[in-house]
């Protein structure tokens, strides 16, 4: 038995709905001054004879792609899925699809993301850090007449539509907090230095200190890089340190638990001989043991706002240019007051 397989079209779908061939071009395309009425019998005939968009002849008549780029760098397995599930969450039930850009090293090879952008036919491009705080990023996107708009800029705030957090406020927040349970020989791990949250975090620490009247503990910082193994490594040269400190403060999560983990093998306990925070909240600071104390960024909704300011300026409006999204002190099991 010979099955026919041909690709159905919206003829197809005209034919069953009992409409005409332009009417079922408006409905898919979601035009205006088609009634719900018809928009039902459209869909349901669309499913009732598998209809699926053609995207390449869809791009080629309306010269676009209809792709939308993620372009990250950040290495945290947590974060990266909470950014890409929220830009496919603002397209959903739109004619656009996500491409995941992820791009190894931003500062070293910043003059050529713009081309290889150019390349996949992006209509937009949602940019993560820390290619959201590229000035030089943001005029190629502007000359090569790509819409974008940015998670997270510690920088150049008003460079392009932008959802932030306040980075410095969050960072002081918890450093307070350590402070507070009488933790003076505090470790800090930072994360990447070619991230501007990581100076912007560190700004936060110091602000806390400098409110407490204590030094900054500059002398008790070891670089990471975001991710767990670096995290797990800062922390063993800072535990190995004569004066070992009570308490160590880690820029994002992962590395918050290679933190965790360097301690435990170390003979420490958690949050009893040193106490440890993380920055973020992904899954795994909540799935850790002892739980990881952190501040709450909300990267999912950001990266859904995100993606709704490219939608906006490819659907010809205006978005918002600014979006300032709450953050959260999360205190769990990992820390407590300083060991006597």
């Amino acid at each position: 038995m010979i099955h026919d397989q041909r690709r159905t079209t919206i003829v197809d779908v005209a034919r069953h709905a009992g409409v005409s061939i332009k009417t079922v071009s408006r409905v898919l395309n979601g035009q205006p001054h088609v009634t719900e009425e018809v928009i039902r019998r459209v869909r349901e005939a669309a499913a009732a004879v598998n209809y699926h968009p053609n995207m390449l002849a869809r791009a080629l008549v309306q010269r676009r792609s209809h792709l939308i780029g993620l372009v990250y760098e950040n290495p945290s397995p947590s974060y990266v899925v909470d950014l890409q599930k929220g830009v496919l969450e603002r397209l959903r039930g739109e004619h656009f699809r996500l491409v995941v850009i992820p791009i190894a090293s931003i500062s070293e090879h910043e003059a050529d993301v713009v081309g290889l952008l150019r390349s996949a036919a992006l209509d937009g491009v949602v940019l993560a850090p820390p290619a959201s705080d590229s000035a030089r990023i943001m005029a190629d996107l502007t000359a090569a007449s790509i819409c974008f708009a940015r998670i997270a800029p510690t920088r150049l705030i008003e460079a392009g539509p932008s959802n932030l957090i306040d980075d410095v406020t969050a960072a002081r927040e918890i450093a307070a907090h350590v402070i507070a349970l009488g933790h003076r020989n505090v470790g800090i791990i930072t994360g990447d230095p070619t991230h501007a949250s990581a100076d912007a975090r560190m700004k936060g620490y110091g602000e806390a200190f400098a409110v407490a009247g204590l030094p900054m503990p500059r002398d008790h910082v070891a670089t990471g890089f975001y991710t767990y193994d670096s995290g797990y490594a800062a922390a063993q040269t800072l535990l190995h340190r004569a004066d070992r400190p009570t308490a160590i403060l880690a820029q994002n999560d992962d590395m918050a638990v290679g933190a965790l983990i360097a301690a435990l093998e170390a003979g420490l306990t958690v949050p009893g001989d040193l106490s440890i925070t993380g920055f973020d909240d992904s899954e795994v600071a909540r799935i850790a043991w002892p739980a990881i104390t952190t501040v709450r960024q909300p990267v999912f909704d950001m990266a859904v706002a995100a993606a709704d300011m490219v939608v906006a300026q490819l659907n010809d409006q205006s978005p918002d240019m600014c979006r300032k999204h709450r953050h959260e002190l999360i205190i769990r099991q990992s820390t407590g007051p300083v060991p006597r």
